[in-house]
């Protein structure tokens, strides 16, 4: 049994090649391959001459387990090679507005959503994709015997597309809060900068609750006066607000602040937001008076 069938691709020809003629679909020296390359403008084409054992019957499944094959070949290609080229134009096209370095931070955002680093609601995940993909080329092998890869994916996988676009949307939405968050981080840099510490040393103990208590470097009560405004009694009570820790600490200013708790435990925006703003001024404390009373 023998059947042609024609694969034309812009790109990544060479590799086509490789994977059709170095792998085999089923472990028998009766099934064979042989490919014949063809330029045809800027598209080359492969012709795929498909050679089996059966007759009858059997040749039909012969010729669907060619397809399948086939089409799982096709299918890593797009998903490994075509898939980035892509997210690039969508960037490109959608996002013109964003400058180079923009653009290539972009681009390593929509990635991580494409190759299933970050997870987003709703999105088919690489291993969806590749399945429906390879549905679509069975489906379309099954009534043609040539097929053009940029045109494929262009026109027949308009699903997959939209699934594309939709990671890129979320890699912007992600870069511009993440933008945002930096300017709003040096803004508060700016402002520890620009005053005087009102004490050298804070110890924020963290209880069980999540709840916050401030302390000077005698391990004595900080006095709400240096809070300026803020409606707080710290030798009373306690700070149940992560935005209203970062506000003290920046009110007071201190020269170095020391986090009586596993950091682990603690809200991770939080921590990652005091560390930033008082860079190289935030450690961990591993066990000291405070501790032991706060277990107590």
């Amino acid at each position: 049994m023998n059947q042609c069938l024609s694969i034309g691709a812009t790109q990544h020809i060479e590799l086509l090649k490789a994977r059709l003629g170095r792998e085999r679909f089923v472990d028998d020296d009766n099934f064979n391959v042989r490919l014949k390359e063809n330029p045809a403008g800027n598209i080359t084409f492969l012709s795929c001459d498909f050679i089996g054992p059966h007759r009858g019957e059997q040749q039909t499944d012969d010729i669907i387990l060619f397809r399948h094959f086939v089409a799982d070949i096709i299918s890593d290609v797009i998903l490994n090679q075509w898939e980035k080229a892509l997210v690039k134009e969508i960037i490109r096209e959608n996002y013109y507005y964003f400058n180079e370095d923009e653009k290539k931070t972009i681009l390593q955002y929509s990635l991580r959503y494409t190759n299933g680093e970050v997870v987003m609601p709703g999105q088919m995940d690489r291993r969806d994709r590749k399945h429906a993909i390879i549905k679509k080329l069975v489906e379309y092998l099954g009534q043609n015997d040539s097929i053009v890869i940029d045109g494929f994916i262009r026109f027949r996988l308009k699903e997959y597309i939209n699934d594309i676009r939709e990671a890129v949307d979320q890699a912007v939405d992600e870069f511009l809060m993440e933008r945002e968050y930096q300017e709003f981080i040096q803004l508060l840099k700016y402002f520890v900068e620009i005053q005087e510490p009102k004490v050298e040393m804070v110890n924020v103990l963290i209880n069980r609750k999540g709840a916050y208590k401030l302390f000077d470097e005698e391990h004595q009560p900080i006095s709400s006066e240096f809070l300026e405004g803020y409606i707080l009694d710290i030798m009373d009570n306690e700070i149940n607000y992560e935005d209203l820790l970062i506000s003290a600490l920046i009110t007071i200013a201190p020269n170095k602040i020391v986090f009586h708790t596993n950091l682990q435990d603690q809200p991770e925006t939080t921590m990652e937001t005091i560390k930033s703003v008082f860079a190289g001024r935030v450690s961990e404390c591993s066990g000291c008076t405070l501790c032991k009373n706060q277990q107590q």
